[in-house]
């Protein structure tokens, strides 16, 4: 049993370390205002607004996972690779986040950024069953199951939802990915379980 939960916690050590590098990597996209005035930061809106939501949606990525390993007996080869195809979607995220920002909320980015967030939510779901289908039984009841996978669905179509009016409205395609943030807020449903896997 020590063995597994140490795969299992080699798997989630892995993780932790690409999203820290995601999130530097997001970090030195920063730049300061080249005037000294306070109101030299006020054409750096987007940057802030991006960035947090950014920031935000990676540390609510982190918990949920974190939250969702703990359900791992044994890391398969198929949920190696998913978690890996997760990460790498997770790993697009500076990209949009700056390119978001240059362009000001520009349609054609923020549908890029939308889009991203879809696929890391995909992601995220084929992640999910394949830890869900492998938890204990015991541990996990049927309308916990239910419950997480329906989520991770509802997000996938406000995702799909801001991508979609993104082209048209910029302003509200961004607000509509950022509401989806509300669904993965409390992943204490399974966090519970955390110390009876443990124990």
């Amino acid at each position: 049993m020590q063995e597994k939960r140490l795969s299992a916690d080699r798997l989630g050590a892995f993780s932790d370390a690409v999203i820290a590098v995601i999130i530097t990597v997001m970090v030195l996209e920063l730049k300061p205002p080249e005037g000294s005035r306070f109101a030299d930061l006020l054409p750096l809106w987007p940057t802030a607004i991006s960035y947090a939501a950014s920031y935000l949606f990676i540390a609510v990525i982190w918990v949920n996972h974190h939250h969702l390993l703990h359900l791992v007996r044994q890391p398969t080869p198929r949920l190696i690779w998913l978690n890996f195809v997760h990460l790498f979607a997770v790993s697009l995220l500076p990209f949009a986040t700056a390119w978001v920002a240059r362009s000001h909320m520009a349609a054609a980015p923020v549908v890029v950024y939308a889009v991203i967030f879809l696929l890391i939510d995909l992601a995220y779901l084929a992640f999910e069953r394949a830890v869900l289908a492998q938890a204990d039984q015991s541990l996990i009841s049927e309308r916990v199951r239910t419950w997480t996978q329906r989520r991770t669905l509802l997000a996938v179509l406000v995702f799909a939802a801001g991508a979609a009016i993104a082209p048209f409205m910029p302003l509200l395609g961004f607000a509509t990915v950022c509401c989806a943030l509300l669904l993965y807020l409390r992943p204490e449903a399974i966090s519970g379980l955390a110390k009876q896997i443990k124990s």
